[in-house]
């Protein structure tokens, strides 16, 4: 199962002259769909606008976003959405058109299925060479330059079983722990009034990820203490549980980092289980 519309057709070509194609001007969103339906709709369309904004391109409209999604997605019992927005064509050169025409792609393709152990028992997580580079202009939105993910993900090889790496997590040049190469990462830290979840702070470079303001949300409204804030490998070492999240995978403990390992504790059960009951 594969679809993929362009512009409203079917089709699975741009052209070579399209700027994200040329210089990865646009940005995306990956959508997690459920009952024929394409999950957290508002959540994702307010970040794609954000984007879209920071990058002065003008945003499709969202009704016509949704009807070709719906179109997309109907009848399908779990799948991924991935929706594109790029500036258009243009010229050679990086100053944008000035009467430039977006260009919408959207795809859908199978559900991932990942092993229950993940969830059950944890995983194992290594700390990537590759930096992240700072840019508080860009910083949150989900723009379509990765090469940063992409070098990352190649520093370990693809495997199975409960020994294989699974996520890697990015510093960035000031040591500050920011992300996994295709998640957020959360902490829960004893303090003197009780737990506190932690997550980085994310202002000068990073994904604001859906899952990740909706476990932010549901932690609030429990009660529990969160922090944004500055972490470093030392504050993740003397954390007593550590996971991570994002739209497809839900919630990842981790059982390990590097050579220590970690608990899978009752906040992250508790934070995975109201995840699992929130509608969109």
């Amino acid at each position: 199962m594969s679809a993929i519309l362009i512009n409203g057709q079917s089709a699975e070509h741009i052209s070579v002259l399209d700027r994200g194609f040329q210089y990865g001007d646009g940005v995306f969103e990956t959508l997690r769909v459920s009952a024929g339906k394409p999950c957290h709709w508002a959540q994702h369309m307010a970040r794609l606008s954000a984007g879209c904004q920071v990058l002065r391109i003008s945003m499709p409209e969202p009704a016509l976003l949704l009807s070709e999604a719906m179109s997309l997605c109907a009848g399908e019992v779990a799948a991924v959405l991935k929706i594109i927005i790029t500036r258009g064509v243009g010229k050679r050169g990086y100053v944008p058109p000035a009467q430039a025409v977006p260009t919408r792609a959207l795809s859908l393709s199978p559900a991932v299925v990942f092993p229950q152990m993940h969830y059950r028992d944890g995983v194992s997580v290594r700390v990537c060479d590759t930096r992240l580079a700072g840019n508080p202009t860009l910083a949150g939105i989900k723009h379509l330059n990765r090469l940063e993910q992409v070098l990352a993900r190649a520093e370990w090889p693809e495997g199975e079983g409960s020994t294989q790496v699974a996520e890697g997590l990015m510093l960035d040049n000031n040591n500050n722990v920011i992300e996994g190469t295709m998640s957020n990462l959360f902490c829960v830290q004893e303090d003197e009034g009780g737990p506190v979840l932690k997550t980085p702070l994310l202002t000068h470079c990073g994904v604001k990820g859906i899952t990740r303001e909706n476990i932010i949300n549901v932690a609030e409204a429990a009660g529990i203490s969160v922090q944004e804030t500055t972490l470093g490998l030392v504050d993740l070492y003397r954390s007593q549980e550590l996971f991570l999240c994002n739209t497809l995978i839900g919630i990842w403990p981790v059982r390990q980092l590097e050579d220590q390992h970690f608990a899978v504790g009752p906040m992250t059960r508790r934070l995975s289980q109201a995840l699992e009951s929130l509608h969109d």
